[in-house]
């Protein structure tokens, strides 16, 4: 089994910054694409970020500039370095990995709450 566990949520002020982390643990043979996607409330999940295992990123409109995702392959871990913070980044941030153990399958963290808020 394969378990992703986040952290780095919390509350901070508009313009400020937090850094997330989120590592995969388990009987992984391989991960390929990681990212991070958010959900506010009574909005659907949405991409934020995404990486290769190769190190190639995608990011959301909504985002670039202000957000970088990063991995490190051999803590099988991805980071979401979110600066200049603004109200409408509220959400909880979920991460997602697609690990090949005996097949390739998607997985996602518990989620972790982040609020932009004076």
């Amino acid at each position: 089994q394969v378990q992703l566990v986040e952290s780095g949520g919390g509350l901070v002020q508009p313009g400020g910054s937090l850094r997330l982390s989120c590592a995969a643990s388990g009987s992984i043979f391989s991960i390929y694409a990681m990212g991070w996607y958010r959900q506010a409330p009574g909005k659907q999940r949405e991409l934020v970020a995404a990486i290769t295992s190769g190190g190639t990123t995608n990011y959301a409109d909504s985002v670039k500039g202000r957000f970088t995702i990063s991995r490190d392959n051999a803590k099988n871990t991805v980071y979401l370095q979110m600066n200049s913070l603004k109200p409408e980044d509220t959400a909880v941030y979920y991460c997602n990995a697609e690990v090949a153990t005996i097949v390739l399958k998607g997985y996602w963290g518990q989620g972790t709450q982040v609020t932009v808020s004076s």
